[in-house]
């Protein structure tokens, strides 16, 4: 069990610097940069509350800071596909970012239910 938290920590902390270098590379117009400040908070912030999330008070603590960590990822993912559906980077060069978001969203999406199940 340890092993599987340490590991999906890593990969929300990669998700999050990933994130961060996306938001870096789009323009300084007003719209690239309130779309740079929405990732960059939604992004991130799975990575966080999962760290939280670890050192939960109670059963309902963690499950509402796995819920938190699911909402962001889902803001980050409609956030992506807009920057994607604008055009500001090349073809495909988003298609990971999105996966792993994708990913991580089934990966919450089931541990939530899961401590649901575990709490009752």
């Amino acid at each position: 069990m340890k092993k599987t938290n340490f590991n999906l920590e890593n990969r929300l902390i990669n998700f999050a610097v990933r994130v961060i270098d996306t938001a870096d590379a789009l323009p300084k117009s007003p719209a690239g940069k309130n779309l740079a400040n929405q990732i960059v908070r939604s992004g991130t912030s799975p990575a966080l509350n999962h760290a939280e999330a670890q050192s939960a008070e109670s059963p309902a603590d963690f499950i509402h800071k796995m819920k938190i960590c699911l909402k962001e990822l889902r803001e980050t993912h409609v956030n992506l596909k807009i920057i994607d559906r604008k055009g500001y980077f090349k073809e495909q060069r988003l298609d990971d970012l999105l996966r792993e978001n994708n990913e991580l969203i089934s990966i919450f999406v089931k541990s939530v239910q899961t401590a649901k199940k575990n709490a009752n």
